[in-house]
């Protein structure tokens, strides 16, 4: 399966990349000559943690690495006026009468308790392409479904805050 991201979630991941084997990289593996260095290893706790430390950062450039290699690169083709990517959307839920605020991201981006929402999720995929005013039903199973009304949307695009999470 191929992730969809954006020219900037590459760029983003990139980054990271570039960051951690250049300078993370050589910090950790410093970390791990001074803990050796401090004699016998089968009780030495910090060495085992500088190990991980290090296991984890070449785990994460890795996985960065194979998520770019893997990409399909999507483009916003919604027009300023619809709810489409990187755009924050109130919404009202018909059910208790509740506002709630988004950010339609993509997958990688997605962090539903900061409210980024995946353009992959029941309410992302129902919400893009809808205009303010109108009513969309969010089909969460077959079992369960739910209105909202689309009451602003903005173009607020990515912030710092929107990083690319950890997995």
């Amino acid at each position: 399966m191929y992730n969809e991201l954006t020219k900037k979630d590459i760029e983003d991941m990139q980054a990271e990349i570039d960051h951690r084997k250049i300078v993370v990289r050589k910090e950790l593996l410093e970390h791990v000559k001074e803990a050796r260095a401090q004699g016998d290893l089968s009780e030495n706790f910090e060495y085992y943690a500088a190990k991980k430390a290090k296991n984890q950062n070449e785990s994460r450039i890795r996985f960065l690495e194979r998520m770019i290699k893997t990409a399909k690169v999507i483009d916003d083709k919604t027009s300023e006026d619809e709810v489409g990517m990187n755009k924050t959307v109130t919404v009202r839920i018909e059910e208790d009468g509740s506002e709630e605020v988004y950010k339609i991201v993509t997958t990688v981006r997605g962090d539903s308790l900061k409210g980024l929402i995946s353009i992959e999720s029941p309410l992302g995929k129902q919400l893009i392409g809808h205009k303010t005013g109108e009513k969309v039903s969010i089909k969460v199973n077959d079992n369960y479904s739910y209105d909202v009304t689309i009451l602003k949307i903005e173009n607020t695009g990515l912030t710092d805050d929107d990083r690319i999470r950890d997995f």
